[in-house]
């Protein structure tokens, strides 16, 4: 690595020295009076005559005119030399980097012209990024690497005092990766690595940093989390668990499908200055201890995480006694059609904490999936909806509604998960085809086989399945064509900026298209304008649900007809 870092630098040292210059002269009017054939071959070929007697400014980038001008007014001014790099134009259209030298040609103390030197610097450019990426980035992932890695570490820790915010470390090191490398040669080692390169960068956000420190362990640095501390660790909980999930996927190498699994130990960083380094003694830590249990699982640095743990174990209490109390409660936000009418509506979990007010599902499911609350917080749910669907079926006003709820993927893989859901639908009375289950695509990651048989087993009873928040995922084309789903739900991400953002209105319309083509329908969550809702029909949807058809809120909050 030094070796080649070295050799580029020489190379680079040299193309500065033997760089093609070009030479002119500029008459008092800014006219091109004379030029060698190299400055020729610059701007415009082979013919020296067509270049004479033109103003060199035609020939700058437009954008670098106005540095240009400042330049050569300054030069006039004060005879002395000035400099500056800007974009050159070919005769073809193309650009090159160029540094551009001139000096006042003095007549009489006012300036009678000018003489310019022009440097390619196209080359001296190319070479100054290879240096940078040899520099900064881990040749094998093209990731960032530790030197960058710090950088950027630091410049964080100083964002998150400035702004109140907290960041955190990740340092992710796989399980057993000796042994892939021993059995099937550092090959296939290099292979797997790059692979996790990848999936590591698709489970953070763009502004976050995913880096290879070597061998097997990769750091996440993610920035710009709640300024609380206990929310942060949450998010950053969450993060993680993707990162796992998606690191247990299987990986093809070669010919053979492999599979991995990693550990994770985290340090949050906030308003209080730390080192760099010990941001990474800690994270190096925690891992040691996520490790020591058998690995597969996250570990957070217990000292910096000593309030969220106590917060936690509040939570855990207040949690138990909601379960037992029946403090929770759901609110209902409505789906409608292509014509405005109410088709059904999603169940949306709410806790009604004595203390804390109404609490979302992101502030307590976590922990109830940590803690196994989320079985029984799964089934009041399904109970819930159930029953409601019940009180709607007795009146004719309301009997065609259906009723979506959310499955989360703890409860989703449990064995017994088929079986309970059809005892409790049983049990009420409900009419299992008015309810679809919404699903996200990590319930299903390393499992498509079992998750078949699920669905098809409640299927056959007529319940209906929903893929929720479709393309933030896997999103995998295989899996979606295998699975028996009746809905793509498409996340609110991309209908928020469906409108301004080409990509977004892209991926939105070709969810469309892909659900119709097989035979699914859509519906799109987060739907808060008319110009919203008019653009995704035009693509082809008919299904909506969001702020612009109604807020969730609980059913005492309906009128007597979900239409009116």
């Amino acid at each position: 690595m030094q070796a080649a870092l070295e050799e580029s630098r020489d190379r680079y040292l040299d193309l500065y020295t033997f760089a093609p210059i070009g030479y002119l002269t500029l008459s008092a009017d800014a006219l091109i009076s004379e030029i060698n054939l190299t400055g020729v071959g610059m701007l415009i070929g082979q013919d020296r005559q067509k270049i004479l007697q033109r103003r060199f400014a035609l020939f700058v980038r437009p954008e670098d005119r106005k540095r240009y001008f400042r330049m050569i007014a300054q030069a006039k001014r004060d005879g002395e030399r000035h400099s500056c790099d800007l974009g050159l134009r070919h005769g073809d259209g193309s650009t090159f980097h160029a540094q551009l030298d001139c000096v006042s040609e003095m007549a009489g103390g006012t300036s009678s012209g000018m003489r310019i030197t022009i440097t390619d610097l196209t080359e001296r450019k190319r070479m100054e990024m290879e240096i940078e990426k040899l520099a900064f980035y881990d040749s094998l992932t093209r990731l960032p690497n530790r030197r960058l890695l710090l950088d950027r570490l630091q410049h964080a820790t100083l964002t998150c005092v400035r702004t109140g915010l907290h960041g955190a470390i990740l340092i992710i090191d796989l399980d057993d990766f000796k042994t892939l490398n021993d059995t099937q040669g550092h090959d296939a080692g290099d292979h797997l690595l790059r692979e996790v390169g990848q999936r590591l960068t698709i489970c953070v956000r763009a502004f976050d940093t995913v880096a290879r420190l070597g061998g097997d362990e990769f750091v996440t640095m993610l920035e710009g989390l709640s300024g609380e501390p206990t929310e942060a660790a949450s998010q950053v909980k969450a993060i993680a668990e993707k990162i796992l999930a998606t690191l247990n996927a299987p990986y093809l190498l070669g010919a053979e499908e492999y599979r991995s699994s990693a550990s994770i130990g985290a340090t949050l960083f906030g308003k209080e200055l730390a080192s760099v380094k010990d941001l990474l003694k800690r994270a190096d830590l925690a891992l040691y201890r996520a490790k020591a249990v058998g690995g597969d699982v996250l570990r957070f640095f217990e000292p910096e995480m000593q309030t969220a743990v106590t917060a936690r174990a509040i939570l855990d209490a207040d949690l138990r006694r909601g379960l037992q109390e029946d403090q929770f409660v759901l609110y209902y936000q409505p789906q409608v059609n292509h014509e405005g009418q109410q088709i059904g509506s999603e169940a949306l979990l709410r806790w009604k904490h004595p203390t804390r007010g109404l609490l979302s599902p992101a502030e307590f499911i976590p922990l109830a999936e940590e803690k196994g609350f989320i079985l029984s917080l799964g089934q009041w749910v399904l109970k819930a909806a159930c029953l409601q669907l019940v009180a709607w079926s007795a009146d004719p006003g309301t009997a065609y509604l259906t009723l979506s709820i959310n499955v989360s993927a703890y409860e989703f893989r449990h064995l017994t998960f088929a079986t309970r859901t059809l005892e409790i639908i049983d049990q009420v009375g409900a009419d299992p085809r008015k309810l679809m289950l919404e699903f996200t695509e990590s319930s299903i990651l390393g499992n498509v086989e079992e998750a078949i048989v699920k669905i098809d087993t409640l299927r056959a009873r007529g319940l209906r399945f929903s893929l929720d928040d479709f393309g933030i995922g896997y999103s995998s084309l295989t899996y979606l064509k295998n699975l028996p789903l009746d809905q793509l739900k498409i996340d609110r991400s991309f209908i928020r900026n469906v409108l301004t953002n080409p990509k977004d209105a892209a991926i939105a319309g070709s969810i469309i298209t892909l659900g119709k083509s097989l035979g699914l329908s859509v519906i799109s969550e987060g739907v808060e304008t008319v110009e919203q809702r008019d653009f995704l029909f035009a693509q082809g949807c008919r299904e909506f649900q969001g702020f612009l058809f109604g807020e969730s809120s609980p059913i005492e909050n309906w009128s007597s007809s979900p239409d009116s």
